[in-house]
Formats: C-alpha cells, sequence, structure tokens
C-alpha cells in the first residue's frame, strides 16, 4: 500500500471517529425475557433504572456518553434481573435486552417470613406486582446469616420444586411441603389428608415416581385417606401407615383420584411411558382393621426401565401396628386456600 493510500485511510479512519463522537442515541428498544406468566419487572422499571444511571434522559445523548458495560453492570444488581446485555445499532438505536430471574419456590421462615429463590438456589425478594405460582415450602430456619448446612437445604428445596414445578400432576397435588427439624421434607397433598415423607432432595425424581406408582396402583383403588402416612424415603419401596374411615369419605375420595390421575393422563400423554414392574402386597381388608388401629405396610417397587409394562403380583403382608406421631404444624404463616 502506498504511503498516499495509507493516508487516505487514516483520514477516513479520523473521520468516521469524529462522526461517531457526535452521534446522538435516536432511541432505544427494551426486550424483557423470562417466565411469561411471571413478569416481575417491565419496561417502565428498566427506564427508571436507566434513567438513574445516565443521570436523566436517554434519547438525544451524545453515544459516546454511554458506558454500556456499567450500564449492564447496574441493571444486574436488581434482585429480579439475571443477566442484561446493552448496544447500539448502525441506526443509532440502543437495545436493551434483559433477563429476568424465574423464582422456583416460595419459602416461610419458622417466624412467618417469606422469600422466593431462583434456579441456582439464591434468595429473592417477594414482588409488589404480582405472586408467583410455585411450590410453598414452610419451615426454614429464620436466620440473618445462612449457615453451610442452610445452603444445603436451599439446594434441596431447589431441585424438588423444580421437579413439581415442571410436572403439571405434582403441581395439581402438592398442597405445600413442610420442613422437620431434621431437615427433611414432609409433603402436603391437595387431595388425601394423609403425609408424604419424601426425606431430602436426593433422587426426588424417583421418590415421586414410586408414590405416583402407589397413586395408581393402591390409593386409586381404595381411597387417599386409607393412608395417615406414606414413606417413599427408600430406595424401591413404599411403606404406609393406615387408618380406619368411613365408607361415604372413602367414595368421594376415590373419585377424586380418579379424576386427578385422568387429568394427569391427559397432561402427559405424549410424553408418559408404561410404568415399572410393581410387587405389591396385599392390603388387609377394611373391616379387619379395628377403630383407631393404626397398620404400616410396605409396597416393594422395583426400580426398573420405564419401557417394562405395570405387572402385579400379591402376597400376605406381615401387618406390624405402629401408632404414628401427631403431626405438628412447622411454621407460622397465613392460612392457604387448598
Amino acid at each position: 500500500m502506498t504511503l498516499a493510500a495509507c493516508s487516505g485511510l487514516v483520514v477516513l479512519l479520523v473521520a468516521a471517529i469524529g462522526k461517531r463522537n457526535h452521534e446522538l442515541c435516536k432511541d432505544y428498544v427494551i426486550s424483557i425475557k423470562g417466565v411469561q406468566k411471571n413478569l416481575f419487572i417491565n419496561e417502565n422499571d428498566i427506564e427508571k433504572m436507566l434513567d438513574a444511571s445516565t443521570g436523566g434522559k436517554i434519547k438525544d445523548e451524545k453515544i459516546t456518553g454511554f458506558n454500556l458495560r456499567k450500564l449492564e453492570q447496574q441493571l444486574k444488581e436488581n434482585a429480579w434481573v439475571q443477566d442484561a446485555n446493552l448496544y447500539f445499532d448502525n441506526k443509532d438505536v440502543l437495545h436493551v435486552s434483559v433477563r429476568e430471574k424465574e423464582p422456583v419456590a416460595r419459602i416461610f421462615t419458622t417466624a412467618g417470613k417469606s422469600f422466593y429463590i431462583d434456579a441456582n438456589a439464591k434468595k429473592m425478594p417477594l414482588s409488589d406486582i404480582m405472586s408467583a405460582r410455585v411450590p410453598v415450602f414452610t419451615g426454614f430456619p429464620d436466620k440473618r446469616f445462612l449457615s453451610t448446612k442452610d445452603s444445603m437445604l436451599l439446594n434441596d428445596i431447589r431441585k424438588t420444586a423444580s421437579f413439581i414445578l415442571n410436572d403439571p400432576f405434582w403441581m395439581a397435588q402438592t398442597e405445600q411441603i413442610d420442613i422437620t427439624q431434621d431437615r427433611n421434607f414432609e409433603m402436603v397433598p391437595t387431595i388425601g389428608n394423609h403425609i408424604v415423607k419424601l426425606g431430602n432432595g436426593d433422587d426426588i425424581d424417583k421418590k415421586f415416581h414410586r408414590l405416583f406408582v402407589f397413586y395408581q396402583q393402591v390409593m386409586s383403588k381404595t381411597s387417599f385417606d386409607k393412608y395417615k402416612i406414606l414413606d417413599v424415603e427408600y430406595t424401591g419401596q413404599v411403606i404406609g401407615t393406615k387408618e380406619k374411615i368411613s365408607k361415604i369419605d372413602s367414595v368421594q375420595l376415590r373419585k377424586n383420584v380418579q379424576k386427578l390421575l385422568q387429568e394427569a393422563k391427559k397432561m402427559q400423554q405424549d410424553t408418559v411411558v408404561a410404568l415399572p414392574v410393581v410387587q405389591q402386597k396385599e392390603i388387609a381388608e377394611e373391616q379387619n382393621t379395628s377403630p383407631g388401629k393404626e397398620i404400616r405396610t410396605k409396597i416393594d417397587i422395583r426400580e426398573q426401565n420405564n419401557s417394562i409394562p405395570v405387572k402385579t403380583t400379591t402376597a400376605k403382608p406381615k401387618l406390624i401396628e405402629k401408632k404414628a406421631e401427631q403431626r405438628k404444624p412447622k411454621a407460622v404463616m397465613q392460612e392457604m386456600n387448598k
């Protein structure tokens, strides 16, 4: 390249830079991505944050006066913003793209305080705009600073809530989940008066799958009130503690259960395959159970590939009488509509 050509290129570059230094922001476009049902921030919120950061108006300001990286960082500091990206196009229009955080669970502490957590198990405040329809957990320790165990508990909540949130059946059937003193989970169902012991958040998908098999193979044919406690903590089995209920309640609950399972089948018909092999122990006849007595019955469920059809074998169980502990409330919170 000749000296003259180089000089011409430098002149053009300087002219372009000079022109850019005098260009003004002609307009701006704000887009918000996230859960479409739960927009906890809106364009007005973003505009206010930009105005505060730029010291006033955005339009007609010199483009060189915008520190885009600083603006992105200031937007990310908002409790509801997960990520932000800002840039100018070739028409001098500022594009502001924001991705909001997505709450996966609402948590009530033992003192009745409440907050959300996101998909990273990070705390999020409640919103004045709207309330997210997410799984509810009660009985979280009321502490100003979280310990390592508290952080682990939040992670277990995240795993459990994420599973429930992505399954229409369990979103409909889970009223709330109580946190026990030993930091395990007990699910309170929407239909039925039983309690489901889940343990911690490990293998939560398998635990709920065992529970669904039990619902489908046993409780849909009896009632959701036949068992007081269902324990799905242990691999390959469901342990039920039952008590006597009235025939009228049993019939009504059976209808409710069948309806719930039918709705779940419709919602999942495109994705659900055959259930695993189930080995079910025969349940004692209701008339052989004395009023007030509680019976523990273990139902063995083999964890196998979902492509194997359901097969049921029966055998008379050895019934063990054991009085279940009375359930106590774990947190102070407003009564929730069922």
